[in-house]
């Protein structure tokens, strides 16, 4: 196993905390023979790193973007055949690994959010910071945009959206405002979205936490793309495809996402017996043990290298126990 990882071939995408993934994958990754499952590929500057750092091992990669397929295929091509890159969202991994006849893994790795050409291809509407049409859709190819959650959705859902989604505080008064201005023509860019969500909001609220719209642009994104919903299937599913050693890495840029991967994580470490009893049968004992404590955070060198990887959380753990007939994966 090199102890450098290979350098991403796309000098605009810089793979967060790409060092502590692979360190937390190896001890699972370095046997021949050994599958690991990228379930959000992005520009496969983390695919790229697993194939070059661990010699003997399988990568399947999912991602719902064909763009993105695209163009990690090209970046993936000197591997050949031990890349296999396929179209789907990530809870439906247990689907992709039963076409390969795939029954276990030994690692999975989970970067979560919105990928850098995401962010940086104006035309899909994901940043504020640029004028662009709201669609937002991680597939263009299916789904509704922002632009008609914004449009379509009754003031209250949206209300809601903003609140679950975005922690938004002001979300009653965004809200108020998008409905008076969807009344007189429909919301079609990102920029006008911007101007009234600043022109809506208490001047103290502008003086504080970045960029006004973000929250609400992070809610419209994980309304439009189903996140979290997804995320609370895909997770269990990949703990569930790990063999016994086997380990699942997940990054999470914020605190909604960081929730649901702890709680799973926590809910596998945990006995399942009922209080009292003297001995613990094997079929209540943790099926995970945690290989992070806490979430570990990015060090300030990363940061100030590569500003995206700020509100990355990393969770790790491994698989130490078969599930047995009748137990169900929490």
């Amino acid at each position: 196993m090199s102890d450098t990882p290979p350098q991403p071939t796309e000098p605009r995408h810089v793979p967060v905390m790409l060092r502590r993934c692979l360190d937390l994958l190896a001890p699972a990754l370095a046997e021949p023979g050994a599958v690991v499952v990228d379930a959000t590929l992005g520009l496969g500057g983390h695919s790229e790193a697993l194939l070059g750092t661990f010699p003997s091992a399988r990568l399947v990669a999912l991602d719902r973007d064909p763009e993105a397929l695209k163009l990690s295929a090209r970046r993936l091509e000197p591997f050949g055949d031990r890349a296999t890159l396929v179209h789907a969202v990530y809870d439906e991994i247990p689907d992709v690994l039963a076409s390969l006849n795939i029954a276990r893994v030994q690692g999975v790795l989970f970067d979560l959010g919105v990928s850098s050409m995401q962010l940086d291809e104006a035309d899909r509407g994901f940043a504020y910071a640029q004028d662009a049409p709201l669609d937002m859709r991680m597939d263009q190819t299916t789904g509704i945009s922002a632009a008609e959650v914004l449009n379509t959705y009754p003031p209250g859902e949206l209300v809601r959206i903003l609140r679950s989604y975005g922690e938004e505080k002001f979300a009653r008064k965004i809200v108020d405002a998008v409905v008076r201005e969807r009344e007189r023509e429909p919301f079609t860019t990102s920029a006008r979205l911007v101007e009234l969500i600043r022109n809506a909001l208490p001047q103290a609220a502008k003086r504080t936490g970045g960029n006004p719209a973000k929250r609400t642009f992070q809610a419209l994104r994980i309304e439009v793309n189903g996140e979290l919903s997804v995320l609370e299937r895909a997770v269990p599913a990949a703990v569930g495809a790990l063999a016994v050693g086997g380990r699942i890495a997940v990054l999470s840029y914020q605190s909604l996402e960081d929730r649901l991967v702890k709680q799973v994580f926590a809910a596998g470490a945990s006995s399942t017996a009922p209080p009292g009893l003297p001995i613990v049968p094997e079929q209540y004992q943790p099926r995970l043990k945690l290989l992070t404590r806490g979430a570990e955070l990015p060090s300030e060198d990363e940061i100030a290298d590569n500003r995206r990887a700020a509100p990355a959380r990393l969770r790790g753990a491994e698989r130490i126990r078969e599930e047995h007939i009748g137990e169900e994966l929490s």
